[in-house]
C-alpha cells in the first residue's frame, strides 16, 4: 500500500519524507507540515474494510478528545486519494521495546516511567477510555527519554458498542489482562495490569509470558507473574496489585501514580501475612488465592483455549513473544496497529 510519488505531498500540505513503520492496515510516514512548517507523523490507513474503518475513525476521535503531556497529540485527519489519514505529533525517538532490546532498565528509571506512564493512564481512564494495548511497541521515547502512550486503534470508550463480536478477544497476547483473555468485558483494570507487566519487563529484560500467542494468553491463568525477590520491596508489592488476577485487587493508574513517585503510603495494597518476613518477595497471602482456585483456573484456561484459537482480534498484527529481541528499529513505528 506505499504512496506513489504523485502522493508524496498529502492532501497539498504534507510532504512525506519517509516510512517510519508499516502494519497490515496503514504506513506510517516522517512529514513536514508546508503550512505550520513543522515535523509530523502522518498514518495513513487502507480503509478497505469496515471495522479498519471504524478502528481510524476510533483512534482519531478519542485522541482529538484527550490532551496530556504523556499522549501523542492529534493535529489532523481527513480522505486523500481514497485513503483515509491522520497527522499526529511526532515522537522523534526509539520505541520502550526498542530500548529494552538492550538491557533492563534501573528501579529509579523505572519508577519515573511508570509515574509518566499512569498519569497519561488515570487522564485516559477519567475521561472514559480503555486504552487495551498498552505495551512497549506502544510506547515511544523523545530525546529526553519522556514516555508517549501511543496507538489507540483498539481503545473504548466505557459503555460504547464493540467494535469486534463478544467470543473475540482484542489485544496483543503477551500483555493481556485475565479478564481479556477470558472474553470478559474490559474495563480500567486491564490498562493497569498490562502497564505492571511493562513495568516489570523494564526491570527484568523479558517478556513474563512467552511462547505462542495461545500459550502467552493463557498462562496468566495458570500462574501469577515472577516478581523478583531482590526488587524494592515497595515496588514488588505495587508489581504484584497491579497484576492481580482479580480486576477489583488492583489499584488505580492514579494511585499507582502516587505510589511510584512515593507520595502516599500503600497500606490499602499491602498484603497481609507474609509479606513482612520476606522484604521485596512474595507473601504467602498473595499466592494463597490463586492456589485455592487452581482447578477452577485450569478449568477456565482449557475453555479459553479452545475460545484463543478460532477468534483473535489484533489491530494488524501480533507482537512476537520468542525470548530473543528484536533488532533494535532507529525509528519509532509511531502509533502502528
Amino acid at each position: 500500500m506505499s504512496l506513489s510519488t504523485d502522493d508524496r505531498v498529502l492532501a497539498g500540505r504534507y510532504r512525506l519524507a519517509g516510512v517510519l513503520g508499516s502494519g497490515g492496515m496503514a504506513e506510517v510516514h516522517r512529514a513536514w507540515d508546508v503550512l505550520l512548517r513543522r515535523h509530523v507523523a502522518v498514518k495513513v490507513f487502507q480503509g478497505v474494510d469496515t471495522v479498519e474503518s471504524s478502528r481510524f475513525d476510533n483512534e482519531v476521535r478519542t485522541l482529538a478528545n484527550l490532551s496530556h503531556p504523556g499522549l501523542v497529540s492529534v493535529f489532523d485527519a481527513g480522505v486523500c486519494g481514497g485513503r483515509s489519514f491522520v497527522v499526529l505529533q511526532l515522537v522523534d525517538g526509539p520505541t520502550l521495546r526498542d530500548r529494552l532490546a538492550t538491557g533492563p532498565l534501573a528501579p529509579a528509571r523505572v519508577r519515573a516511567l511508570g509515574a509518566h506512564l499512569a498519569d497519561a493512564l488515570a487522564h485516559v481512564h477519567e475521561c472514559g477510555v480503555v486504552h487495551r494495548d498498552v505495551k512497549p511497541s506502544n510506547i515511544l521515547l523523545d530525546d529526553e527519554d519522556t514516555p508517549y502512550l501511543a496507538d489507540f486503534g483498539l481503545a473504548r470508550s466505557l459503555g460504547s458498542p464493540r467494535l469486534t463480536n463478544a467470543r473475540q478477544v482484542v489485544g496483543t497476547a503477551a500483555y493481556l489482562a485475565p479478564e481479556q483473555v477470558r472474553g470478559e468485558e474490559v474495563g480500567p483494570p486491564a490498562d493497569v495490569y498490562a502497564l505492571g507487566l511493562v513495568l516489570l519487563e523494564c526491570l527484568t529484560g523479558r517478556r513474563e509470558y512467552q511462547g505462542s500467542q495461545v500459550e502467552a494468553a493463557v498462562a496468566r491463568l495458570r500462574r501469577p507473574p515472577d516478581v523478583p525477590r531482590d526488587l524494592p520491596a515497595d515496588l514488588a508489592r505495587l508489581l504484584r496489585r497491579m497484576t492481580a488476577l482479580s480486576p477489583r485487587q488492583r489499584p488505580t493508574a492514579a494511585e499507582c501514580a502516587r505510589l511510584l513517585r512515593g507520595r502516599s503510603q500503600p497500606t490499602a495494597f499491602a498484603v497481609e501475612a507474609g509479606e513482612a518476613g520476606e522484604a521485596g518477595g512474595v507473601g504467602t497471602e498473595a499466592i494463597r488465592p490463586l492456589a485455592r482456585s487452581r482447578t477452577r483456573m485450569a478449568v477456565a484456561g482449557a475453555a479459553v483455549l479452545a475460545a484463543v484459537g478460532t477468534a483473535w482480534a489484533v489491530s494488524g498484527q501480533f507482537e512476537p513473544v520468542s525470548p530473543t529481541p528484536a533488532a533494535t528499529v532507529q525509528q519509532p513505528a509511531h502509533l502502528m496497529p
